[in-house]
């Protein structure tokens, strides 16, 4: 489909401003954010929507955890929009987007590993960095160590990394040059 029939798509949608039944679905099911349109919101208009487009759940009138499960799967960011977080909804956002992590209202460090193991870089949103954490990011993604913590590396033990060992005032002095 080309650009210009999206655009007429979205034209006439927009036109259409008081969606409902099989129409309001159909529409749904092509576009998520024809959702803003519909009058009468049903649960399974609402979960078709955000299948399609996770940010679908922005116009969803009421929330429930399905939908909002459903939401963050399509789109980890969609979390933004989620009224009530539980755990479950939040651990489905990391592992779609680890920076999803920034809009984790409770953080727990079982969030925090999945959101590091999809993208180290998530770790610069990390409330409570433990050495697991920070290890798995660098992991990930070496230039992770920019966001670990110096505090990381107080105790003396060597740290293992892909089967090779390297003492944490190594890594503590590649931190420091690192970030100056």
């Amino acid at each position: 489909m080309k650009l210009q029939d999206y655009k007429q798509q979205w034209d006439n949608l927009s036109e259409k401003k008081n969606l409902s039944g099989k129409e309001a679905l159909e529409a749904v099911k092509q576009n998520g954010y024809a959702l803003r349109y519909v009058i009468n919101q049903t649960p399974e208009m609402c979960l078709e929507a955000v299948k399609q487009n996770g940010y679908a759940l922005k116009f969803v009138n009421e929330q429930t955890p399905e939908i909002c499960l459903e939401a963050v799967k399509q789109d980890g960011y969609a979390l933004r929009f989620v009224n009530e977080q539980t755990p479950e909804i939040c651990l489905e956002a990391v592992k779609q987007n680890g920076y999803a992590l920034r809009y984790v209202k409770e953080q727990t460090p079982e969030i925090c590993l999945e959101a590091v193991k999809q993208n180290g870089n998530a770790l610069g949103f990390v409330n409570e960095q433990t050495p697991e954490i920070c290890l798995k990011a660098v992991k990930q993604n070496g230039y992770a160590l920019r966001y670990v913590n110096e505090d990381m590396f107080e105790e003396e033990e060597d740290i293992v990394i892909d089967g090779k060992k390297f003492s944490k005032s190594t890594i503590k002095e590649a931190l420091k040059s690192y970030i100056n």
